[in-house]
């Protein structure tokens, strides 16, 4: 009875989240600050991720993106600032209402994230397994069908992390990215440390995935030729802040000196280099 009435609050949730949110952003970030003892990393990040946009984020090494990323989705709080999911504060939602949240969203690590002790179908259907939401039977035939979505066989659903490329590796990360039938899309340097042949594989998955689960996409990456593939919009993070953003046709011709200087430096360059 307890799981019913949890699961019909979860099914309310979402209906009213459907109602009140069309036509709205779907992530704001306000003034949102982090530091690190006396080293400030976020200094004020204000940014809108829209229904539908596909948004690149790029920036120097170091500079704070993947910390940024993690911020969006409730694994760092932040110091100061806001985050707003569809209109709510994501630090104020309660357990079953951001458990409905997390389900929404489909991350992918920069290092693949994925566990060394499950194998490849186990990794995929992590969420649906813990949550008790699927059979074994199920969560195998989800784990199938998330695989083909990515360009890999049923063959490799019992083999473990170990027993992979570092670009089929990516492929499994991103199958589990995309296992909730998420309807946004967190991608941390994707094809970062592979080389050119399978980041254009990659991007093709992301540009597949995206197009048919109709979702939003967040993505960090150096690679500006991928970036430039999968994106309509783009935002650089510079010293803390969001320094220019704009829609990705308009990257190239921004009068913006640390654009010019970061363009510059990835120039004649393919691949990821760590955030």
């Amino acid at each position: 009875m307890f799981w019913f009435r949890a699961h019909l609050r979860t099914v309310e949730i979402s209906l009213s989240i459907c109602e009140e949110t069309i036509g709205t952003d779907m992530i704001k970030l306000t003034g949102v600050k982090k530091s690190f003892n006396s080293l400030e990393v976020l200094k004020g990040i204000d940014l809108e991720l829209l229904r539908g946009d596909s948004m690149v984020l790029i920036g120097g090494s170091g500079s704070g993106k993947s910390l940024l990323m993690k911020s969006m989705i409730g694994l760092m709080c932040p110091d100061d600032g806001l985050v707003e999911i569809d209109g709510r504060d994501l630090q104020k939602m309660g357990e079953v209402e951001r458990r409905t949240f997390d389900d929404r969203f489909g991350m992918l690590f920069q290092y693949g994230g994925l566990f060394d002790g499950m194998t490849v179908w186990q990794n995929i259907a992590f969420k649906q397994l813990q949550s008790g939401r699927m059979s074994e039977r199920e969560a195998r035939e989800m784990a199938a069908d998330k695989l083909s979505i990515v360009n890999l066989g049923s063959e490799v659903s019992d083999l473990y992390p170990a027993e992979l490329s570092g670009g089929m590796q990516k492929r499994v990360g991103l199958a589990r990215a995309i296992a909730t039938n998420p309807e946004v899309l967190f991608l941390d340097e994707p094809t970062a440390g592979l080389d050119p042949i399978m980041c254009n594989i990659i991007y093709d998955m992301i540009l597949k995935s995206v197009q048919e689960l109709g979702a939003t996409s967040f993505v960090i990456t150096s690679d500006m030729t991928g970036a430039r593939r999968i994106s309509n919009k783009v935002a650089m993070l510079h010293d803390g802040r969001i320094g220019w953003q704009g829609a990705t046709e308009d990257l190239e011709h921004s009068d913006n000196p640390e654009v010019r200087r970061f363009l510059e430096s990835k120039s004649g360059r393919s691949g990821d280099v760590a955030a």
